[in-house]
């Protein structure tokens, strides 16, 4: 008979395997990671042995861009329109998941305008062109901000006077 015989149990190692992707961070058996990698963390495993744990990490990083644009009244960015200049900003998902920020930096240019009234008798020369009827003309051009410049003038023709005036000499162009 045997006796004081003890009977030994093998304990085991144990291992394990998993594999992870993650925005800017990932944290794993407390440890943070901000770099794709393959970790390896030995543990003791429930029987007092070691564990080798290896996790293969992915770390996927957000993105952004910045859009500068200049314009005349208004502008439609990702299907808003803005009147005001001022950096505008929208979020988004990119490919990899990850938080994808664009950025607007906006100026709004306006356009001008004017009016003018002027009486002649004969004929009247505005911006290059000679009138000789009555009316409402209107000139359009860049102003110095590259937006629409638009000028009017009320314009009244007196037609010669069959006794020549001294007023209507005094205003005509010859």
């Amino acid at each position: 008979s045997l006796s004081g015989t003890a009977v030994a149990t093998p304990k085991s190692t144990s291992s394990s395997n998993s594999s992870a992707s993650a925005c800017v961070s990932y944290t794993w058996n407390g440890m943070t990671y901000s770099t794709s990698g393959s970790y390896t963390k030995v543990l003791t495993n429930s029987v007092g042995c070691d564990s080798t744990a290896v996790l293969d990490l992915t770390i996927k990083q957000p993105t952004t861009s910045t859009t500068t644009i200049s314009n005349c009244v208004s502008y439609t960015w990702n299907g808003t329109t803005y009147t005001a200049s001022g950096s505008y900003t929208s979020m988004f998902t990119n490919a990899a998941g990850c938080d994808s920020t664009a950025v607007l930096n906006l100026t709004i240019k306006q356009p001008t305008s004017s009016n003018t009234s002027a009486s002649a008798c004969i004929s009247y020369t505005w911006n290059g062109t000679v009138y000789s009827t009555s009316g409402v003309k209107t000139f359009t051009t860049t102003n110095a901000a590259g937006c629409d410049s638009v000028a009017t003038l009320n314009l009244t023709i007196t037609p010669q006077p069959a006794q020549p005036t001294l007023a209507c000499y005094q205003s005509a162009t010859f």
